[in-house]
């Protein structure tokens, strides 16, 4: 290693050791009135959450606020009304019941507009809890399994919190944070939220309304279609299907277990997109340990925020670009 790049290596090195805290000292940053951007999907810092509930007999009216999230959001109790307050961008399960007995407010926009309000003040954050992967030897820490929309909310937020996590794999492209755009790093290695898998079981009553939707759906998909598949059982479904296809590739918000089955078995290998050929592009996974060990360092992968992904002129440049997604209602 050169003195050039020794030297710099160092310079971030030891911003790095001089920022290390604790969980609970970190967060004494929030105060009240403070609007708190929680990482989302299955990247949710659990232990800076943790310890910021445990100031709740210090704070009033803190507004936190995020994308989808998995496991417990205990800032959404009712002993915390008047403390904390959840802004959902996205309705996940854990939200539902604080947003119908109106603790919670949602507020309805489109994921590539998301990005947008953090970064022209609509939505502006005093702090952004993140989790992200070790720096690397430039100093870059990965986002890992959600760039999405928290890459423009950490580099929005006045003031950075990132829980450290060797766990968290190190996804590639528009994805990184450097060590000096974050001020408190907290080291914690708990296990990344893991989300619950679609398991083909055709005697399994529940299956077989997914499986025959699925099966009528991949004969509408041809061979060399680049794919978005959404959230739920439905897309998991069609991707069971779809082994009896070839060169199909993914440009998608997110992806999960199934994508990684079908580029292991060369049904993905994206060598007919007309964008980005050769890589998959997603904003952020939800799947797996599976999954988080075939984005770590896999250069066929090109992670985006979705401000990017979800860009309707990007989408347009896709030939055979077929979208998958469910419905809970659909107005006719």
């Amino acid at each position: 290693m050169g003195a050039r790049k020794r030297g710099a290596a160092m310079r971030w090195l030891d911003r790095y050791q001089e920022r290390r805290t604790t969980a609970d000292e970190a967060v004494k940053v929030i105060d009240s009135g403070h609007r708190v951007l929680v990482h989302s999907g299955c990247a949710m810092p659990v232990p800076l959450i943790e310890a910021m509930v445990r100031r709740a007999d210090e704070l009033r009216n803190v507004e936190v606020t995020h994308i989808l999230t998995f496991g417990e959001a205990p800032y959404m109790d009712p002993k915390y009304e008047g403390v904390f307050r959840h802004r959902a961008l996205f309705i996940g399960a854990n939200a539902r019941k604080a947003i119908s007995e109106g603790r919670a407010d949602a507020m309805g926009v489109h994921l590539s507009e998301v990005p947008g309000l953090f970064r022209d003040g609509t939505l502006p954050l005093d702090v952004a809890l993140i989790q992200v992967s070790p720096p690397d030897e430039h100093g870059f820490c990965s986002y890992g399994v959600d760039i999405g929309t928290n890459k423009a909310g950490a580099e929005s937020a006045k003031y950075v919190i990132a829980q450290v996590n060797p766990k968290m794999p190190r996804a590639l492209g528009d994805s990184f944070i450097h060590v000096s755009k974050i001020h408190a790093f907290v080291e914690d290695e708990r296990d990344i939220h893991e989300m619950p898998q679609f398991v083909f079981n055709p005697e399994d009553p529940t299956n077989r309304v997914p499986l025959t939707i699925g099966e009528n759906i991949v004969s509408l998909i041809e061979d060399g279609s680049t794919l978005q598949m959404g959230i739920g059982i439905i897309p998991d479904a069609v991707l069971h299907h779809l082994r009896g296809k070839r060169d199909l590739g993914v440009h998608s918000e997110m992806f999960s277990d199934g994508v990684v089955d079908l580029v292991d078995e060369g049904v993905i290998n994206n060598e007919k997109k007309t964008l980005h050929r050769g890589k998959i592009v997603a904003g952020f996974v939800l799947g797996t340990k599976k999954t988080y060990e075939f984005i770590d360092n896999n250069p066929i992968l090109e992670f985006r925020p979705t401000e990017y992904v979800n860009d309707i002129f990007i989408i347009s440049q896709h030939e055979n670009m077929v979208a998958i997604n469910s419905a809970i209602e659909v107005d006719l």
